[in-house]
């Protein structure tokens, strides 16, 4: 007997994936059907509240740090900054930063958890603009009744870092430990701290640089051989011109002695 379609609305005022159980009784083409009509776009009511430069270059340089170090050792880790979240029947979410492990690095339109076959591994805050400890509260209780393992906030404007982690079995967080100033992130493999109102990254004692700074460092190399290379060049131009003028020399010394061998010629024909 054939099966019937397995169907789900998606509410344009409310989006959300189907549950669980609904998703495990659907094909793969309507599944896919489903995630092509989630949507990844919302009016600024639906998502964070824009706060300027301050807030977007915090994040994008975060995303842009740890996806430059995690290629750079071979590491599977996708990150996005405010990427549309689903999980199973629950309403969207959309943190600053977003990371899951051990997953194809491509580009998304959104994340859905029965999808991708797994949830967000870590989510992140940045904060500029004032938000009420009640907010705050609300989020980091939202994502851990997601079963995201770590939670972190940056709150850029006044230089603060918290973490949390899931405890062992519960579905609440606990705050993160610093040792020397510093939050340790189990998903990350990384230690997280301030410099200023910089939010940095380390391996160890080592400092991840970030995109500007490479790019600095690649500029400054690539001048150092710009004139390198003028500098050789040069010392070429100099030694071509030497060996121009030692071969005029030359050739005037053989025009010369070609003279002087003419004229004793000329002599020993006279004697003779």
């Amino acid at each position: 007997m054939e099966r019937a379609p397995v169907s789900w609305v998606i509410d344009p005022d409310d989006p959300r994936a189907p549950p669980q159980e609904i998703w495990d009784r659907m094909t793969p083409e309507e599944r896919q059907r489903v995630v092509d009509a989630l949507p990844s776009e919302f009016d600024i009511s639906e998502a964070s509240l824009p706060e300027g430069d301050f807030h977007f270059n915090a994040k994008v340089a975060a995303r842009d740090t740890l996806g430059g170090y995690f290629q750079s050792i071979g590491k599977r880790v996708y990150l996005a900054c405010e990427l549309p979240v689903y999980y199973p029947a629950g309403r969207m979410v959309a943190p600053d930063l977003i990371a899951v492990r051990d997953v194809e690095v491509k580009e998304r339109a959104c994340w859905s958890v029965s999808a991708e076959g797994k949830g967000v591994d870590l989510a992140m805050e940045i904060l500029w603009n004032e938000r009420s400890k009640e907010e705050l509260e609300n989020i980091a209780a939202r994502y851990a009744s997601l079963g995201i393992p770590e939670y972190f906030v940056f709150d850029r404007r006044r230089r603060r870092l918290c973490g949390f982690r899931l405890a062992a079995g519960s579905a609440r967080y606990e705050p993160i430990a610093r040792q020397a100033g510093r939050l340790t992130s189990a998903v990350l493999d990384l230690d997280l701290g301030l410099e200023g109102d910089r939010l940095c990254f380390y391996y160890a004692l080592a400092r991840l640089p970030e995109p500007r700074e490479v790019l600095a460092r690649f500029r400054a190399m690539v001048n150092d051989l710009m004139a390198r290379r003028e500098e050789a060049e040069q010392r070429l131009e100099e030694a071509e011109q030497r060996l121009e003028e030692e071969r005029l020399r030359a050739d005037e010394a053989e025009r010369r002695l070609a003279e002087v061998l003419v004229e004793l010629e000329r002599l020993r024909r006279e004697r003779g």
